[in-house]
């Protein structure tokens, strides 16, 4: 399992909990899934194992995660789908970095909406459904 985990921002089990949280909300991991040990995820990581282990017990504490003695750590039967809402929480912080690294560039907010436009057209091979507007 790849982590993205960045020395300035959240604190470091908090991103992670975030990503494992965004890939079981997502469905990336299903139910059952195993997720990698403590002591593989922290070397391919780089990161302590307590940091690792407190990541782990606060999915658990959620509900995301289970524990099953002596054999690993699960992804947890969920019993509603994710919400409209849940989704919204779960993108807002992503959503906030990119409005201020627009706002840091001078990009105005209608040329960013322009260019995810054409990103997400892009990204699912769809034609852009508005004229693109250039800005330089």
């Amino acid at each position: 399992m790849l982590l993205h985990i960045t020395t300035d921002g959240p604190p470091i089990y908090q991103q992670i909990v975030e990503q494992i949280r965004f890939r079981i909300i997502s469905g990336q991991l299903a139910v059952g899934d195993e997720l990698p040990t403590i002591r593989g995820l922290a070397e391919s990581s780089r990161v302590n194992p307590n940091t690792i282990a407190r990541a782990y017990r606060e999915l658990e504490n959620e509900g995301l995660v289970e524990k099953r003695r002596t054999v690993g750590t699960f992804v947890a039967a969920r019993e509603a789908k994710v919400t409209a809402a849940e989704r919204r929480r779960l993108l807002a912080p992503h959503i906030d970095r990119v409005l201020v690294q627009a706002k840091q560039l001078g990009m105005p907010l209608d040329d960013l909406l322009n260019q995810m436009t054409q990103r997400n057209a892009k990204l699912h091979d769809a034609p852009v459904s508005t004229p693109a507007k250039e800005s330089k």
